[in-house]
């Protein structure tokens, strides 16, 4: 949903509860605030926070990120590298995006979410959706289940196994 019109200036001055995005002058609500997705989000985040040292991966949720010069997102979870320079609003390509899937996303808004990430050239894009217990690797021309339940980084040790990952979740639900 989009509220108003604001400058880039204006967006960057403000303090929005939740955080909202900011797409070429719009603020636009994000879908968030239920139980699943809020667990979801939280054992993402735990998995990446306890391997951080071990895959030299640093994750944060609902980051701020300049895609391009008028267009913010507000992502469910990024991973950096540790050694990608730290900044208030990150401005230059990740190792991974993580969106959790809400119940209010419709493909149409995932697919502009997901082109946004992919044109600012992250390259380890991941949609989870807590509903059906399912992933997807996201490129320009598919969403793709991975192969064996396992999101992996080619060439790095990170790997998130879905199965482990939803019994996590399921035990504190």
């Amino acid at each position: 949903m989009s509220s108003g019109t604001v400058s880039v200036q204006e967006y960057l001055a403000t303090s929005y509860r939740p955080d909202r995005e900011f797409l070429d002058g719009a603020l636009h609500e994000r879908n968030l605030g239920e139980l699943e997705h809020s667990l979801l989000q939280g054992a993402i985040f735990a998995w990446f926070w306890t391997r951080r040292k071990e895959w030299n991966a640093l994750p944060l949720v609902e980051q701020r990120v300049q895609v391009a010069p008028t267009r913010f997102r507000v992502p469910d979870v990024t991973v950096l590298r540790t050694d990608q320079r730290r900044e208030p609003i990150i401005t230059s390509p990740f190792l991974i995006l993580l969106e959790v899937l809400s119940k209010d996303d419709t493909l149409r808004s995932m697919r502009e979410r997901i082109d946004d990430y992919l044109n600012f050239g992250v390259h380890n894009v991941w949609i989870l959706d807590p509903a059906t217990k399912r992933a997807y690797l996201c490129s320009r021309t598919a969403f793709q289940e991975p192969e064996q339940g396992i999101l992996v980084v080619p060439n790095t040790p990170i790997r998130l196994v879905l199965s482990e990952l939803f019994d996590q979740v399921e035990q504190e639900e």
